[in-house]
């Protein structure tokens, strides 16, 4: 409850201006089924995010809208878990789904979270949905993103998502897994490198 999180429709609002400015997209988080609305209003997708991922009655709204859903596995989720989510939202019409590995809670000292890596191919065996790996909350430190990205890459996920900043030790939120804008560029320049290697070989 002490951390910062986010600005509410006012930070929608800077969103949306980015996105008339730059022709971004935006994928913002719905945390519960009463900001949806508001969230359909400035936003290109819908983020579930992790907490919310067995948020049943969310799950059956975002299901009824018209965007994308970006559905982030839990941090205790088995795969079969996390594909019944999926399920809730399609049940309700809507099979526009990405989900994103983003990370499971571990002994593990090293890191914020671990991220099963393993979980790319083997979703992408059993589900026709596009899966993409959460590299900054898979590890919650900067130095590990880029290794974790391409290896994410080199496992079949179908994107990344990267957070970045301009000064991460400024950052209001998730500062500590934020790459500096140079080192994003350098992250993009070697998964593409990766990502064609492997479309080369028909993987």
């Amino acid at each position: 409850p002490y951390a910062f999180s986010g600005l509410g429709e006012a930070g929608l609002k800077i969103l949306a201006d980015i996105r008339k400015e730059f022709g971004l997209k935006i994928v913002s988080e719905a945390l519960d089924e009463a900001n949806v609305d508001l969230v359909e209003k400035y936003s290109d997708m819908i983020q579930v995010g992790a907490r919310n991922m067995q948020n049943f009655t969310l799950l059956r709204r975002v299901g009824r809208s018209k965007l994308p859903v970006l559905l982030k596995r839990g941090m205790a989720a088995t795969l079969e878990e996390w594909l019944l989510a999926a399920e809730y939202v399609m049940a309700e019409g809507n099979y526009n789904i990405v989900l994103c590995e983003r990370g499971v809670r571990t002994f593990a000292q090293h890191t914020r979270n671990t991220l099963d890596l393993a979980a790319v191919p083997a979703v992408r065996k059993i589900s026709h949905l596009p899966v993409i790996v959460d590299a900054a909350h898979g590890t919650g430190r900067a130095y590990m993103v880029t290794p974790l990205a391409r290896a994410g890459i080199a496992v079949g996920a179908d994107g990344l998502m990267i957070e970045v900043h301009g000064k991460p030790d400024e950052a209001l939120s998730d500062g500590a897994q934020s790459l500096m804008f140079d080192e994003y560029e350098q992250m993009v320049r070697e998964v593409r490198q990766i990502h064609d290697v492997i479309s080369r070989n028909g993987v």
